[in-house]
């Protein structure tokens, strides 16, 4: 669990509840814990989640990772990092497993503890839940570390929810570092109004499939037949990768020195 900036007491708990921390979903989900709360160093998304349509927080570059391969991965419907766990249960299972239950330094108050990432999926069979707790592996050995994790595993558990544990070895590198360089140009992209988007989209699967050069040199071709602003045609093709609408190997590292075919996929488009 982070440390916290401030002191937690009852009233902070029963504020934080009024402020709607750990409800809603979706774009009106409001995480429990802010990189405003603790002194680590949280990040945020750039830009909205795809999923969500909301700035996204995380208390670690790996909770971020983690996230990337959830923005990419289809079946993935919501994301809600932070979630919340009913204190009083979490405080029975402690109380029954002979654990102590979290609390704060300062004022020894029992905590709300947190998930990193409460999923909804969507398959064949409908809708799902699946918890998932994002720690390095380094600190699986620690055993209140691993007191935690038997109070937050029972807590899923009688709700029938799947939770599991993920590291850094199940995260895919350059998948994350592909997502990352895409996530900005999902959306749209500035001062180039959806109409017009849409037209240098379609010339731009011409080009991709027209032209069997590096990418750099293809974008490049394509800055200057439509005479747009050096960078434009990258921006364009980033957004289609993101979009899915070009496909590509997202698993391996994307570097713009490589040729088209080697990245994209020409014959899906």
């Amino acid at each position: 669990m982070a440390k916290r900036k401030i002191e937690l007491t009852e009233k902070k708990i029963l504020d934080m509840e009024k402020e709607g921390r750990g409800q809603g979903t979706g774009e009106e989900y409001k995480p429990w814990i802010n990189i405003q709360d603790v002194p680590s160093s949280g990040i945020s998304t750039r830009g909205k989640g795809w999923k969500t349509n909301r700035i996204h927080q995380f208390l670690s570059k790996l909770e971020r990772n983690y996230f990337y391969v959830l923005e990419w991965n289809d079946a993935v419907m919501d994301i809600r990092e932070q979630y919340p766990l009913i204190r009083d249960d979490t405080w029975i299972i402690a109380n029954e497993k002979g654990i102590k239950h979290p609390t704060d330094p300062k004022s020894q108050v029992p905590i709300v503890m947190t998930t990193d990432f409460l999923i909804t999926i969507k398959d064949s069979t409908g809708t799902k839940h699946v918890a998932r707790t994002i720690k390095p592996s380094s600190e699986l050995e620690n055993e209140r570390t691993i007191e935690k994790f038997e109070i937050e595993r029972s807590y899923w558990e009688n709700r029938g929810i799947d939770w599991g544990i993920i590291t850094e070895k199940e995260i895919p590198k350059d998948m994350v570092e592909n997502v990352e360089w895409l996530h900005p140009s999902y959306f749209e992209i500035e001062d180039l109004p959806a109409s017009t988007l849409n037209t240098f989209a379609k010339q731009m699967k011409s080009f991709i499939k027209k032209y069997n050069i590096s990418i750099i040199e293809m974008v490049t071709e394509f800055d200057n037949t439509f005479q747009l602003e050096n960078g434009m045609g990258l921006e364009i093709l980033k957004h289609l990768i993101a979009r899915k609408e070009v496909p590509a190997d997202i698993t391996k590292k994307i570097y713009t020195h490589l040729w088209v075919e080697d990245v994209i996929k020409r014959d899906s488009i």
